[in-house]
């Protein structure tokens, strides 16, 4: 668009920038239990979903897969969530203080991002879901080896 370009043709060059950021992916819309927390995420119909086995992710059977942080809104329910964090503190484990369902985090490995549970989604959205196993019990090791994990919260 040149200088002094008229308002329709930035506003068309604005939507198809908008559009092309988020081609190939769908809105998926969740939340927690109760209703009290709810966002959207632009993500793949298809999931790629970690298991993690680190300490709280196995106690919690906390399966997710991450988006960057500009592809996810918190739509309501800011007032009801409240955070756990344990040893670097780096992971933000959040969940609804009403009924404790955790359906987003900010993971160890992608602060910049969200870890979303795809079993907090709304039905309809996703197409499929292949599940990785993700050894965080030897956390250090594991982001070491894995050739993609942390540049997932990337654009």
């Amino acid at each position: 668009i040149e200088a002094g370009g008229s308002y329709s043709e930035i506003l068309i060059f604005l939507i198809f920038v908008s559009f092309s950021e988020y081609q190939g992916l769908v809105k998926h819309t969740g939340g927690c239990h109760c209703g009290a927390v709810r966002f959207e995420v632009w993500a793949s119909a298809d999931l790629h979903i970690f298991d993690c086995n680190c300490s709280i992710c196995k106690k919690k059977q906390n399966r997710h897969f991450i988006v960057p942080a500009s592809r996810f809104k918190l739509l309501k329910g800011a007032e009801h969530i409240t955070t756990y964090t344990f040893n670097t503190h780096k992971a933000q484990h959040t969940f609804c203080k009403r009924c404790g369902v955790q359906s987003f985090y900010t993971p160890r490995s992608n602060p910049g991002g969200f870890g979303i549970a795809p079993h907090c989604l709304d039905e309809g959205t996703v197409r499929s879901m292949v599940t990785e196993e993700f050894n965080g019990s030897d956390w250090e090791k594991a982001m070491k080896e894995h050739k993609t994990i942390k540049n997932m919260s990337k654009e």
